[in-house]
């Protein structure tokens, strides 16, 4: 959703892409629905055995089948998150389960993780290649971090006002996901339906103990959350979103096939969906009255060290909240200097506010509707194109297009099997402000994310787990990098307005370090976190309110992209002294993007390597 529109309830808005990003950038190649925030690890506190049989087989294999196997064995733990990719029937998992999310299955998951961590250090380092070694550094991290994360497992909000919420994800598995081309794909549609009140049994079981250890989510936030469930909870058929789905999409049967399925469906909804969702819903009105009326992790009676694996999991730096903090108020300011001659060279009133002076440019910067709104990402993706030879040497295969709808401005890369190209989902109903389309177009597309994910992707030298992997510093900071490139490459020379959208969307993530850590480490109010937000991003109070929700919830995520941001700026800046005239930007950015999405740390050993050979 763009800045300054109203809220929707947020199943109204779930998209593929919309949680893959949050869920896929949270820190490694997937994140099991029971972590939700990542951070949080997959773990229990006390479970420090491997469980029998998790391991076997993997003692003594190559290196490369280690990889291979180990991973599949974690990966194949969540088959709603194999549905999300297509990759169910190809990983032998099917998509007629649901992910168990009972405290049992996560002892073993944490023993599995803790048990291939020790597995991956007991390999001799000096015998692997050169790729065996990055890929070994990159899953030592991705592992290593998980375990940093397990005894917090427990300071997690898994219902909350956020994508990142388990009634929100079986949403969008049964309206997005779930394939439903044929007979099959139906029965494992209603299979699934009928394991929802197990998941929700599960789920109500993580929150009590949660409860118990003074983990509730904040007053403010349950009534948002609450509302949400409920337009599940009390939706029927057939307008139920389960339901309207299944109708909607269902191919390759009879029509007398189709009438029974839908009726199976519609039992499914009123004897297991409903009362499942009832009963959280119920559950959410009894907590209410014992929920803390602040926001912020340092409630917690491990609040200080919870936020700090917060911070260093979707950073992957060992920066602390203060100095995220500071970050966010210096570019704040720096970025309010910056956009004041631009208002200036527009013709508006100097002393005006920021939050004014955006207001303005908002209500007279004009509109796209439509058509209109497609042809115009497209015209600044194509125009990126041809300027990419300036700065690169490596380029994906994959093309994207852009395909206008009711929700989207999120991009979705394109398939393993290269069936179809990338796609930038354009969100062209209620107008499409005409200063922020450049900016969104290359932070989603090129020279952003679809650049960088499918040159990723496309390395086909490099094991699967390290292609999967998409670390959230390295691929929002990224995305980040390529809306301030292009402005180096000179494309808003004469377009102060555009600029100003630009100037803009970096602001947004500035002012996010400082919320952030405003709520989690400095005991900043709801109210406070969110006039601040709205205030240096110039936010309408809605969205602000919107976007300080979900920082409270899901702690640390939305500082990843501008942490990643600088992250990648300073090393370029050190490049460039380093290597003064022989510096070539487009060996840095290959430098960057050649081997996919990487830890910070990890990036950084890259680029000091690659200065060490002269660029």
């Amino acid at each position: 959703m763009r800045e300054g529109k109203t809220p929707t309830p947020l199943h109204a808005l779930l998209t593929r892409r919309d949680f893959l990003r949050l869920l896929l950038t949270s820190g490694g190649a997937v994140a099991l629905s029971p972590m939700l925030n990542a951070c949080s690890g997959a773990g229990i506190v006390g479970a420090t055995e491997t469980s029998p049989g998790l391991l076997d087989g993997l003692e003594g294999l190559d290196i490369a089948a280690f990889f291979e196997e180990s991973f599949r064995r974690w990966f194949i733990r969540d088959p709603e998150i194999l549905t999300s990719l297509s990759l169910a029937d190809s990983y032998g998992v099917g998509d007629a389960s649901l992910t168990d999310i009972s405290d049992a299955y996560l002892r073993e998951t944490q023993s599995l993780e803790a048990g291939v961590l020790d597995l991956l250090r007991g390999y001799d380092r000096a015998s692997f290649s050169a790729t065996q070694a990055l890929t070994g550094d990159v899953y030592d991290w991705f592992l290593d971090d998980l375990v940093r994360g397990h005894p917090f497992l427990y300071d997690s909000y898994p219902v909350n006002p956020s994508i990142l919420s388990v009634p929100y994800t079986l949403v969008l598995l049964f309206t997005v996901w779930h394939p439903l081309n044929n007979r099959q794909d139906a029965d494992d549609y209603i299979a699934r339906l009928s394991q929802i009140g197990t998941k929700m049994t599960q789920l109500i079981d993580g929150l009590r103990r949660r409860q118990e250890r003074g983990v509730i989510l904040p007053a403010v936030l349950i009534p948002t959350v609450k509302a949400d469930i409920d337009m599940i909870g009390y939706d029927v058929p057939p307008s139920h979103p389960f339901y309207a789905a299944f109708a909607d999409r269902l191919t390759g049967v009879s029509d007398d096939e189709r009438q029974i399925l839908l009726e199976q469906v519609t039992g499914q909804i009123n004897e297991v969906v409903s009362p499942a969702y009832h009963e959280l819903s119920a559950f959410l009105r009894a907590a209410q009255s014992v929920a803390p009326a602040d926001v912020g992790v340092w409630q917690f009676s491990d609040g200080a060290a919870y936020y700090a694996q917060c911070l260093r999991h979707h950073t992957t730096t060992e920066l602390t909240a203060d100095e995220i903090h500071e970050l966010g108020l210096q570019n704040v300011e720096r970025i309010h200097a910056e956009m004041r001659p631009l208002f200036a060279e527009l013709g508006y009133a100097s002393e005006a506010s920021i939050p004014d002076l955006l207001q303005q440019m908002e209500q007279s910067g004009g509109y796209y509707g439509g058509q209109e709104a497609v042809d115009a990402y497209e015209e600044a993706i194509r125009g990126a194109e041809a300027l990419l030879p300036e700065a690169f040497d490596i380029f994906p295969e994959a093309e994207v297009i852009v395909v206008g709808g009711r929700a989207g401005d999120y991009y979705d890369p394109a398939p393993y099997d290269g069936s179809r190209p990338g796609i930038f989902y354009a969100s062209i109903e209620g107008g499409t402000p005409q200063y922020g389309v450049k900016t969104l177009a290359y932070h989603e597309a090129v020279p952003g994310h679809h650049l960088q994910v499918m040159i990723g992707l496309e390395q086909t030298h490099l094991p699967t787990l390290h292609r999967n992997m998409q670390f959230s510093a390295f691929v929002e900071g990224w995305a980040l990098y390529a809306e301030r490139l292009m402005w180096e490459l000179g494309v808003y020379a004469d377009d102060p307005q555009g600029n100003l959208g630009r100037l803009r969307s970096e602001v947004y993530r500035a002012a996010r370090l400082v919320v952030d850590t405003g709520i989690h480490a400095k005991r900043w109010t709801f109210d406070q976190a969110t006039e601040y937000l709205a205030e240096a991003a110039g936010l309408a109070a809605g969205w602000a309110s919107g976007e300080v929700a979900r920082y409270s919830a899901v702690p640390a995520q939305a500082v990843s992209y501008y942490v990643g941001f600088q992250k990648i700026l300073d090393l370029r800046r050190r490049a460039q002294e380093a290597l003064g005239d022989r510096f070539d930007l487009k060996s840095f950015h290959r430098t960057v993007l050649q081997n996919g999405a990487l830890p910070l740390s990890i990036l950084e050993s890259q680029v000091e390597a690659s200065i060490a050979r002269g660029g």
